[in-house]
């Protein structure tokens, strides 16, 4: 008669065996958590470093670098607001309680910084608007608008050129953006600077508005005219 195969009891742990385990895996997360805290310390250290050099070869703890990625804006943006134009028109700077905000293509920026942009500066005419259309062709006086229509591709590209100018400026940031009501396709399109003969010298009155405007301005401002 065959015997039966009855399984064997298994040895039952005892405390020292629990503890033994117990000591192992906390011996293991305390080598993970170490390795970890290792690297964070290593990187720190590399931060530090590069920033001790920019400051002796630059004069800068950035290495001169003005752009976004050092600003607390750009992690912690302001509250963005919907403008209607009227009341884009109340930050144009004429009220000293108030901010000073330009609109470009839509969106709002605060200019507050910028002494061009203050009552009296070559670029006043640009706050408290929507002067997209300005952006594109020079004609910051008689384009104050955001029809865009018949615009050149040069010119549209000119406007995307200032709305990233605003976006990665150290002293400007973004608070909103402006709706506009529809704009009329019958309506007349805006002409350029030079209404009577625009085919022959409106292109040379365009680049004249600019330079008597760039020989105004403060010279650490909009380097890129």
């Amino acid at each position: 008669m065959a015997k039966a195969n009855i399984p064997l009891p298994k040895p039952k742990q005892t405390r020292e065996d629990n503890d033994h385990q117990d000591v192992s895996v906390s011996v293991e997360n305390a080598s993970e958590h170490t390795g970890f805290v290792q690297a964070l310390r290593l990187i720190l250290y590399l931060i530090i470093f590069i920033a001790l050099a920019g400051k002796f070869l630059t004069g800068s703890y950035v290495w001169e670098y003005e752009g976004k990625w050092i600003r607390l804006r750009t992690y912690f943006p302001p509250p963005q607001r919907l403008f209607t134009e009227r009341e884009l028109a109340k930050y144009d700077g004429m009220d000293p309680d108030k901010p000073v905000y330009l609109g470009i293509d839509g969106d709002v920026y605060d200019v507050t910084k910028g002494k061009a942009y203050q009552p009296g500066g070559p670029y006043h005419v640009l706050t408290g608007v929507d002067a997209a259309r300005a952006f594109g062709t020079g004609c910051f006086k008689t384009h104050r608008t955001h029809d865009l229509r018949a615009l050149s591709d040069a010119e549209i590209k000119g406007i995307r050129h200032w709305k990233k100018f605003y976006e990665n400026h150290p002293n400007y940031f973004k608070v909103g953006t402006v709706l506009h009501p529809p704009i009329d396709p019958s309506s007349p399109i805006i002409e350029g600077c030079d209404t009577k003969n625009k085919n022959k010298s409106g292109a040379k009155k365009d680049t004249a508005e600019r330079r008597a405007l760039v020989q105004e301005r403060d010279p650490n401002i909009h380097q890129e005219f």
